[in-house]
């Protein structure tokens, strides 16, 4: 026993080659890590599916009458009752959704007569474009209004940033929508009426990617482009507004952490400028905790576009979740929440690949 570790005091790299041949290959960690993503994935999917699935059967609508209509013989309704597979035990019943859900069948609308999937994939990137464009203004204009805030501590700058993410939080959104609509259209006549395009347009424009700005723009459509861009400004600018709110108080919070750190101060010592300082160093510290904030936030314009798509008559998601409530369309209301909860999965997911692309200390 003496003479082994005597022998291991003499030759320090047996020690080391023993460590290196004891832990996992790289590979290896990197395929367990996969594995665990997958396992994190999976479980998420299947915890939305049964949330879904449980409103579907915990709210008082019952979707035997919402196909049959009130007035129905208890035959006719049994047999529907029956080829529902509501007659079948509740376990079985979501195996069955999950896997209608995973074949990408789910449900036909009541309101519609069309199957859910179609109704989403023709109504869904109305509610992205204009997601994206409060997303835009959003970003161009809350960060670097953060950023001045946080420069200017305690100036009459600071004080209105506060002032303006403070309203952004405490006004319903849907309040502002009313008031716009009232100054900007009915009285000031600068923007489109309600809708995604006036009923002149419709039809004009071949669906590609279904963003309606982007297909104009590719097929020279410049009247419908002009005309679309008038109608989504408006509802885009508002929801905007309330991603400038919170993502103006966020960078403002991250840029003074950061201006008080050792490094902004030895950085001052070596007689670089305001803006090198602020943008070059400060900043590069701050943009992957912002590109968190802008996923979360992202995620959460969804929700507000509901709102302001029910304010605006704009043909989205929101509108077409909000209509299959009042008409109690459970097929819609679960398509539309699975929806949701599948972007927010997805955003997630690419958040938390840039931030590793980002910060090599989180790989």
């Amino acid at each position: 026993m003496a003479s082994a570790d005597l022998q291991s005091e003499r030759d320090p790299n047996r020690n080391i080659d023993a460590f290196a041949a004891a832990s996992p290959h790289p590979v290896l960690i990197m395929l367990l890590r996969l594995a665990g993503r997958v396992v994190a994935i999976v479980t998420t999917l299947l915890g939305l599916l049964f949330l879904t699935f449980s409103m579907g059967r915990l709210l008082p609508a019952d979707p035997v009458l919402a196909i049959t209509g009130a007035e129905v013989s208890k035959e006719v309704y049994d047999r529907v009752y029956r080829e529902l597979g509501l007659d079948q035990p509740i376990w079985m019943q979501f195996l069955t959704y999950v896997r209608n859900v995973a074949t990408g069948d789910l449900g036909r609308s009541t309101t519609t007569g069309q199957p859910i999937l179609s109704d989403l994939l023709t109504i869904f990137p109305a509610t992205i474009e204009l997601a994206l464009v409060a997303m835009v203004v959003g970003i161009v204009v809350g960060i670097p209004l953060g950023i001045i805030a946080a420069v200017r501590r305690g100036s009459i700058i600071d004080h209105v940033v506060r002032i303006l993410a403070l309203a952004g939080h405490s006004v319903p959104i849907f309040w502002t929508g009313l008031m716009a609509l009232f100054i900007f259209y009915a009285k000031l006549r600068l923007v489109g009426a309600s809708g995604r395009i006036d009923v002149f347009y419709e039809g004009l424009v071949t669906p590609v990617t279904g963003f309606l700005l982007i297909d104009s723009a590719l097929e020279g459509q410049w009247e419908v482009f002009r005309n679309a861009l008038s109608h989504i400004i408006l509802p885009g600018s508002i929801l905007g507004y309330y991603s400038v709110a919170y993502i103006s108080r966020m960078s403002r919070s991250f840029m003074l952490e950061q201006l008080g750190q050792e490094y902004i101060l030895t950085a001052k010592a070596k007689g670089l400028g305001r803006r090198q300082v602020v943008w070059r160093h400060a900043f590069r510290n701050i943009r992957v905790q912002l590109l968190t904030i802008m996923a979360l936030t992202f995620g959460g314009l969804l929700e507000g576009a509901v709102l302001i798509e029910t304010v605006f008559g704009w043909p989205g998601l929101g509108q077409y979740l909000t209509r299959g409530l009042q008409m109690n369309d459970m097929n819609v209301v679960m398509g539309a929440v699975l929806t949701i909860g599948a972007v927010f999965l997805t955003i997630n997911m690419i958040s938390d690949v840039l931030y590793r692309i980002l910060d090599p200390r989180t790989r």
